[in-house]
């Protein structure tokens, strides 16, 4: 029995060494690479060699992939300096496309104020809701019936013009029975409908547009400071025409100093200096002034025909209504009133450029109203007086 023993114990290390070497053999002397007969040979069990097979099959393949991959870090390594511009300017290009299609096609998002480039920066206090720059006027001409920061001031003023040009071709086909002189009242009227739908489509067509491009901002912000300068200038027309309608001599030296005054401040508004945010309170300020430059006429008016006639028959109340309507946004577009308050809550609606807009569209229509019944009273009394007076 101890001789049985002492036999097995001495043949456990031979078997255990046996199996542990086994697996150790070289990848070149792998037994993947022996014949199915030579394997059964060498191991004695056919699923022993399937297994060592596939071993040495994966030891292969990874052996390969290695290599392979050694190859590409040499090959790139070597054609670095050379490729890498390329590429960046190849993706760089593809990263375009792909953003132009997606504005094309409409599938653009809002972004906030801070990641906007510096032509597009111009009210800080809306934080967010901002177009990107979008190079298709298709898809700035899209953007109208979507929601962001300009949504309000495309709106207002897309919608006064279209208010503008119903009133004035309905004013223009009035039978000419219902005035004095029919040709120069048309035409003095005409002056003013012209001024307004010319600021409002000005004003419309910037709001949609600027995002485009710097250039093409810069074109339009001139032709919406343009606009307004038409817009006082054509208020002033009729105005004058029928208060000072038996002294034509004041009235034609004050249309000649309100259109010298609008010329400069049309070709003040050329410069590109003009449109910049610094200049906000600047531009507020050429604007009122030559509004404000309808003062002196209307004193004149007052001191020759008397306060009451003034008031009744000037309707100089309506005037004076429409200068505070005016006046007042452009106040409150130079002090960027109410998101200076509130940063951040007057993004889409109720900030000072959309109340800007509203004022202008109602200063307008006050001063029609008011030029209407100047219309009215000249067409009642009918002719001057002997003595010049209404």
């Amino acid at each position: 029995m101890a001789f049985v023993l002492r036999r097995r114990a001495a043949n456990v290390p031979e078997a255990t060494e046996e199996k542990t070497t086994a697996p150790m053999s070289p990848r070149g002397t792998s037994t993947s690479h022996l014949s199915p007969a030579e394997c059964l040979s060498h191991n004695g069990s056919l699923p022993d060699c399937d297994k060592q097979r596939r071993v040495g099959e994966l030891d292969d393949r990874r052996d390969g992939a290695e290599e392979e991959e050694q190859e590409r870090a040499s090959g790139s390594d070597e054609g670095f300096m050379g490729m890498t511009p390329l590429l960046q300017a190849h993706h760089a290009m593809e990263r375009m496309e792909e953003f132009v299609h997606k504005v094309w096609e409409g599938r653009w998002r809002v972004i906030p104020h801070d990641v906007l480039p510096d032509w597009l920066k111009d009210n800080d206090f809306l934080v967010h809701g901002h177009r990107p720059p979008m190079p298709s006027f298709r898809a700035c001409f899209k953007s109208i019936f979507r929601i962001h920061t300009e949504t309000g001031n495309i709106w207002t003023h897309l919608l006064g013009c279209l208010f503008f040009l119903c009133l004035g071709l309905m004013y223009m086909f009035r039978p000419n029975m219902s005035f004095v002189a029919p040709v120069q009242e048309k035409v003095v009227i005409g002056v003013f409908f012209l001024g307004a739908i010319l600021c409002l489509s000005f004003s419309w067509l910037f709001h949609t547009v600027y995002c485009h491009s710097e250039s093409v901002s810069k074109v339009f912000s001139k032709l919406d400071y343009s606009g307004i300068a038409f817009l006082i200038m054509g208020s002033f027309v009729p105005w004058l025409y029928y208060s000072f309608y038996c002294s034509p001599q004041p009235c034609f030296i004050y249309l000649f100093v309100v259109c010298v005054l609008g010329l400069a401040a049309i070709l003040v508004s050329q410069c590109d200096f003009f449109s910049t945010p610094q200049y906000r309170g600047v531009r507020a300020g050429v604007f009122v002034g030559l509004g404000l430059s309808g003062v002196v006429p209307t004193l004149h008016f007052v001191i020759s025909e008397g306060l009451i006639k003034a008031a009744t028959m000037g309707q100089v109340g309506w005037l004076f209504l429409m200068a505070t309507l005016y006046i007042t946004g452009a106040c409150l577009y130079a002090a960027r009133i109410p998101e200076r308050f509130f940063p951040g809550k007057c993004d889409i609606w109720f900030h000072s450029h959309q109340l800007f807009h509203i004022l202008v569209v109602a200063g307008a229509f006050v001063h029609f109203h008011g030029v209407s019944n100047l219309q009215e009273f000249r067409y009642t009394i009918g002719r001057c007086t002997e003595d010049g007076n209404l």
